[in-house]
């Protein structure tokens, strides 16, 4: 497999280039889809457009199992800083966590599959929107879901890149493997005023500043310290003019958590901590936005993909992480309908540190055919594993 993936190597990487040019937001990839709908249509596959908006939905073969590749295509709201032949052409947009990769390893993992005859069915999630939820919260996941794009899924798998990875390994292990995720924004709410007069005003920036050091507080105080979450607040909106004390101050921030209990018990403190604006005279408002759960990679398609990835790579080449993720995927709204996995695909530039999210982040277009082969092969496994 990795011999036919490494033959269309030049395809790999001249898709990835082309819809790294040409980065969309989430819930608007329309170009993208419509480059991925016309490759899937060529390829021979059942091709179905508009799920969860701007997703793209693709089978070959027939009957069960049925397994599922899922590839996520949205961009991300960064303005590129490398100077290279395919930089983004999109003011203010690029594709800074590697979905460009994404879309063309799983096209390339479409390639290779339509050569074969498959004892079952392969289901290809091309999805909207990972990155950010809609008006009504929803990210793109829960949206293809909502079209059926999960009915009758036996597996699922998909693979992430990662810069922190080298080129040529992989990481993976079963259990939690990427954090759960909720928002939250908060108001704090004073009486404005000049601000020559402090004496007669209640100042929300001050309020605000004794809310973040206690929201601070919470996970090196009130938190068990053997159990990971993150709670920070991270955009900060107050005021108008220098001389002028605010009605309110506008807070932000992310909530990540590997336990149920521990995303209740944040959602108690932080709600504990904003109290204390009351006591200084003010008011505050809190508002928290449910996100996704954590990803908990089944063992038995780990297994698989740790066996397909020894085999091609080498099993010194298949790591399991030193450390729990608290990045987030909504991965774990399709892993948990049907029994899902997703790896860390090696993607470093060595001796030229790259970071996700970042505006110079690239990859070592290397990785694609690894990638693809892995992801191949895996769906080939799954098919006699689930049959079985």
């Amino acid at each position: 497999m990795l011999e036919r993936a490494l033959r269309i190597e030049q395809q790999l990487v001249s898709w990835r280039r082309d819809f790294h040019r040409r980065p969309e937001l989430g819930f608007r990839e329309v170009r993208t889809s419509k480059r991925v709908a016309d490759e899937l249509t060529r390829l021979g596959y059942r091709v179905r457009t508009g799920v969860g908006r701007t997703g793209v939905v693709a089978e070959l073969g027939s009957g069960r199992p049925v397994v599922a590749v899922r590839a996520d295509m949205d961009g991300l709201p960064i303005q590129e800083a490398a100077d290279r032949p395919y930089a983004s052409q999109e003011p203010g947009l690029m594709h800074a966590c590697g979905h460009d990769a994404h879309v063309a390893i799983a096209l390339g993992v479409a390639t290779l599959l339509a050569e074969e005859s498959l004892p079952g069915t392969v289901r290809f999630l091309f999805q909207p929107s990972e990155e950010a939820a809609d008006d009504e919260g929803r990210t793109g996941a829960s949206r293809i879901i909502e079209d059926g794009a999960m009915d009758g899924v036996d597996a699922v798998i998909a693979l992430h890149i990662s810069p922190m990875v080298a080129v040529g390994d992989i990481v993976v292990d079963a259990g939690p493997f990427f954090a759960g995720v909720d928002s939250f924004s908060a108001k704090i709410m004073g009486q404005g005023g000049h601000g020559a007069m402090p004496h007669t005003v209640i100042d929300p920036i001050y309020l605000s500043g004794h809310a973040i050091l206690a929201v601070h507080g919470i996970i090196s105080r009130r938190l068990d310290p053997t159990v990971p979450a993150v709670l920070g607040i991270c955009t900060i909106h107050a005021g108008t003019a220098a001389n002028i004390v605010p009605e309110e101050v506008e807070l932000s921030g992310t909530i990540r958590f590997m336990r149920p209990e521990v995303r209740e018990q944040l959602h108690r403190e932080l709600d504990r901590a904003l109290q204390v604006t009351r006591t200084l005279g003010g008011d505050y408002r809190l508002s928290i936005e449910p996100g996704c759960l954590p990803v908990e990679n089944d063992a038995g398609v780990v297994a698989t993909i740790q066996e397909v990835g020894a085999e091609i790579l080498g099993q010194e080449h298949v790591l399991k992480p030193d450390r729990l993720e608290m990045g987030s995927e909504d991965f774990s709204l399709l892993s948990d309908i049907a029994p899902g996995a997703i790896f860390w695909l090696g993607c470093r530039i060595e001796g030229d540190e790259r970071r996700l999210h970042s505006p110079a982040m690239d990859i070592d277009e290397r990785c694609l055919p690894l990638g693809t082969s892995i992801l191949a092969q895996s769906v080939l496994r799954l098919f006699d594993r689930s049959a079985g």
